[in-house]
């Protein structure tokens, strides 16, 4: 099962900063959750209004998935799964979406395997 979510932080005159889209993936049975995390910054785009989807996250000049699509998400699992995530872990593991990204996309597209790059 997923969950997506959006967060930020605040300044320190209240206003929101730190934009950020969370993917949750919650193994079935025991284990702790991984959570794919996409933050904003130079080059990257996530969901905050039109045009975008409310799952849309990409590089403003090159790969993107949906998070809503399912096979998007499973590229993501097979690629935390590649780079050694095990769902048996009792705690929840955080993971910088961005270094999923482009491998996630490419597997999604047919193009590689989530052990590539």
């Amino acid at each position: 099962m997923w969950t997506m979510r959006h967060s930020h932080g605040k300044d320190g005159d209240g206003r929101p900063v730190d934009c950020r889209q969370i993917l949750t993936l919650s193994p079935v049975g025991s284990g702790g959750p991984l959570r794919i995390v996409f933050a904003d910054g130079p080059g990257r785009y996530i969901p905050g209004g039109a045009p975008m989807g409310s799952g849309d996250v990409g590089l403003t000049r090159g790969e993107s998935l949906n998070l809503h699509e399912p096979g998007a998400v499973r590229a993501l699992l097979d690629v935390a799964l590649a780079r050694r995530w095990q769902p048996g872990e009792q705690r929840a593991v955080d993971v910088d979406g961005w270094t999923l990204l482009k491998v996630a996309a490419a597997v999604r597209a047919g193009e590689a395997g989530p052990a590539s790059a």
